[in-house]
């Protein structure tokens, strides 16, 4: 009976150490608008991988392959910083292409757990996002999704790289994106 009961508690340990030592679970936010213009026009805006001027966060952007599979694109921010990005699939016909995020510059360091961290400007990892533009008659759906995680990979992150400072920061960015391309659009 002891060999059980000793069995079930190292067991028990064992299995409780496993769940609280989990990383990062992959977050995903999808934001859509309905846009009163027809869609080639909303298309005609955002359809040039190298022109991010309808996204309110980017300042300028270099970009080198156009909008073919492979391309990349550097985004340099308003507020500083830069983020890589690589086009992942472009669909001319069905409105959309997808990217990722291949690099991240850095906002600031900070003093975590006893280590310096680097803060990237944008706090995910692993970022892989998709647009589409689907027409409805006179209207047209823009819907962005992105799935990431956020920017510390380790157990205990600091507030800067937690999971709700990449969701507050990812669904800052499509939301005002998606507003500002419903007001170019409609214009």
């Amino acid at each position: 009976m002891k060999k059980v009961i000793l069995a079930g508690s190292a067991a028990l340990f064992l299995f409780s150490g496993l769940v609280s030592a989990h990383g990062p679970v992959r977050q995903k936010t999808d934001e859509e608008i309905t846009i009163n213009a027809p869609a080639e026009k909303v298309w005609s805006i955002i359809k040039d991988y190298g022109d991010l001027s309808w996204l309110p966060a980017v300042k300028s952007v270099t970009v080198n392959g156009g909008n073919t599979k492979g391309a990349t694109r550097v985004l340099t921010l308003k507020d500083g910083g830069t983020i890589t990005e690589e086009l992942k699939k472009y669909d001319e016909k069905g409105l959309s292409y997808a990217y990722k995020i291949t690099d991240i510059s850095t906002a600031k360091t900070i003093t975590h757990s006893g280590a310096e961290e680097k803060v990237p400007v944008f706090p995910v990892d692993n970022y892989a996002a998709s647009i589409d533009v689907t027409p409805n008659g006179d209207t047209t759906t823009v819907s962005w999704k992105a799935g990431y995680y956020r920017a510390y990979m380790n157990n205990n992150p600091p507030a800067e790289m937690n999971e709700e400072a990449a969701n507050t920061a990812v669904t800052t960015v499509l939301k005002a994106g998606l507003e500002n391309l419903k007001a170019l659009a409609e214009k």
